[in-house]
């Protein structure tokens, strides 16, 4: 999907508030009789206090296991008579329930959408159950050397915030969970005036708006206001973190904090840092011909697995490199690590560099908009982010706009300072960086 097609895409596009506070983002593609829907909460780990880590995984777990006239079985038989698929997902940010069906079967299923989210039941025998398998899935994640890296990173990177551990919680916190607990999360933040209901497929935008409002319109917003959780300045120190395991190979993290994906100022989003960013995470950890794979695997041959992730966050999110080595190359490994970061602060990328990350990037973005979910996904995700749906053409402005030099600025407003460090591996050669 090139730029004129990304364009005429948007001019498709109908976005309309309801009276009850809900967000409807309606997107016309007839190239096939199926329909997508994203389903948009502001109801993400962001939103649990600390204590109650997991909760939002462990509501959207429980959340298509009953309603209050539809059994767990009922559900799921609902769903796969018409071969649709229906599911639910919490993330750092927000909760999503995602739907796709036949033109002809999406009424009756987002009347289905509707109940679930209105109307759980969360019984008791589910709650317990998908208890049981969260704790079954954080403790197998205490065996993953790159789980516990990056969990104690985030751990270090924000001592006081939610996004301190993963989606799913941690033992201590998720075994003391209750029903009561979903219930109450559930009422708090579970509300039209906090939902954006993305689609897309064979229905005109208007027909679309109007079923929405049907469905979902008789849902009234309750009078007293929900805020979303506001937190102090990070105020973590950068430090060296270090968990001897008698492993096979050595992880070795080293991250920075960034801004929000929105900015310094939520009111006025000015994500321009954002962008860069992601040019040089492309740059440095995507892919087979990215600077870090190249160099340090093909070319140095001390990596296993090398790359980099910078994940779009509401808050302060983390740029990290990462490797996996033998362990008696982590040293060295670590210092090439440090060395590739510094080098985009000294060293500004090449015409050919740059260009090439910004063709991988935005040529990427484009494959990621050929379903209609993931041209749904897109859309609602912006338009929950704070960005609006207008973010989908100043993305890709503003990739397009970076200079060596801006890449080169935002890297050293990031990368210089002292970074995270976290490393998993034998004592005898972590101990030594």
């Amino acid at each position: 999907m090139n730029q004129n097609v990304t364009q005429s895409l948007q001019k498709k596009i109908h976005r309309q508030v309801l009276d009850n506070g809900m967000t409807v983002i309606a997107v016309e593609n007839p190239a096939a009789d199926i329909i997508s829907a994203r389903i948009f909460i502001k109801a993400g780990s962001r939103c649990e206090p600390r204590e109650k880590a997991g909760l939002s995984h462990l509501v959207s777990a429980v959340m298509t296991k009953g309603t209050d006239r539809l059994s767990s079985l009922e559900i799921a038989e609902q769903v796969e008579s018409v071969g649709a698929s229906l599911s639910t997902d919490a993330t750092p940010d927000y909760y999503l329930l995602s739907l796709k069906t036949v033109s002809a079967d999406f009424a009756p299923m987002l009347q289905l959408c509707h109940d679930l989210l209105r109307y759980p039941s969360f019984p008791d025998a589910e709650v317990e159950l998908e208890q049981r398998l969260t704790l079954q899935g954080i403790r197998s994640g205490l065996e993953q050397p790159f789980t516990i890296a990056y969990d104690q990173m985030r751990q270090a990177m924000y001592p006081d915030h939610p996004y301190a551990c993963s989606i799913l919680g941690r033992e201590e916190t998720v075994a003391t969970l209750t029903r009561a607990d979903l219930e109450a999360f559930h009422r708090s933040f579970f509300r039209p005036d906090r939902i954006v209901v993305s689609l897309a497929g064979r229905i005109a935008p208007f027909a679309a708006t109007q079923l929405i409002q049907e469905v979902f319109g008789p849902w009234e917003a309750p009078t007293t206001a929900v805020h979303d959780p506001q937190f102090p300045p990070l105020t973590s120190h950068p430090r060296q973190m270090l968990v001897p395991q008698d492993t096979q190979q050595s992880i070795i993290m080293v991250g920075h904090l960034t801004n929000s994906v929105r900015g310094k100022d939520p009111q006025n989003p000015d994500p321009s840092d954002y962008a860069a960013l992601k040019l040089l995470n492309t740059y440095l950890g995507n892919g087979l011909s990215s600077r870090l794979f190249v160099e340090l695997r093909e070319i140095r041959g001390l990596a296993y697995d090398v790359s980099a992730f910078y994940p779009t966050r509401l808050d302060p999110g983390p740029f990290v490199v990462y490797m996996g080595t033998a362990p008696e190359n982590t040293s060295i490994a670590f210092n090439c690590l440090r060395s590739e970061l510094e080098r985009l602060c000294t060293t500004p990328l090449s015409p050919e560099e740059l260009q090439a990350a910004k063709n991988k990037l935005l040529g990427q973005y484009a494959l990621g908009k050929q379903t209609n979910a993931q041209i749904a996904q897109v859309f609602g995700w912006y338009e929950i982010l704070g960005l609006g749906i207008e973010f989908d053409t100043r993305f890709n402005e503003e990739i397009s706009a970076i200079s060596a030099p801006i890449a080169q600025e935002v890297a050293c407003r990031y990368f210089k300072t002292e970074p995270f460090v976290s490393l998993v591996g034998p004592e005898a050669f972590i101990s030594q960086v």
